[in-house]
């Protein structure tokens, strides 16, 4: 067992500028502190510099630094494209092990949208490296996890709205983050 029955646990999937880590950095502006953001793209291109390809470390790795951050007592969202063929395993494990209340998100993003979106980053350096055919190689249309566990939130809710229904839905919006 991992958490405690306070902590949250929000696992936000879907594909490239689906709007993840914007939804992820929203949710930590909107609560405070205690929130811990486990990243994929953090744990496997920066820390281990790793592809992303079935059985790779960078999933035991997330739910390892996610279990932590539970145990911590720090309410916990990953975040990632975290395609179910990957990572199912590992994160029906955590939402089964965790003591606490858990919330599995998909951001359903077409790929025209997700081709749109992606040409709005602000980083030039990352638009040169990931181009539009990178997109559409990675497309997973509705790549959910099994047995029904995730809520699936399309392109028309807003950052705002998205942000606002996490927090209900998950009952951060009546929990008064620790100043740690």
């Amino acid at each position: 067992m991992v958490g405690t029955e306070e902590t949250r646990l929000i696992v936000l999937r879907g594909n490239s500028a689906s709007g993840k880590s914007s939804v992820a950095s929203g949710l930590r502006e909107q609560f405070g502190r205690n929130l811990a953001l486990v990243g994929q793209d953090n744990l496997r291109r920066v820390v281990l510099r790793e592809r992303d390809r079935p059985g790779a470390a960078n999933i035991g790795l997330i739910g390892a630094t996610a279990r932590y951050a539970l145990d911590a007592g720090f309410h916990t969202v990953i975040e990632g494209i975290l395609y179910a063929d990957r990572y199912a395993v590992m994160l029906e494990d955590l939402v089964r092990d965790h003591r606490g209340t858990s919330r599995c998100y998909y951001l359903d993003v077409p790929l025209q949208e997700t081709l749109r979106r992606h040409s709005t980053k602000p980083d030039l350096e990352y638009l040169s490296q990931v181009t539009d055919e990178h997109l559409r190689e990675w497309y997973r249309e509705r790549d959910l996890l099994p047995n029904g566990i995730e809520t699936v939130i399309d392109a028309g809710s807003t950052l705002d709205d998205t942000v606002k229904h996490i927090l209900r839905d998950t009952g951060l919006d009546a929990v008064q983050p620790l100043d740690r």
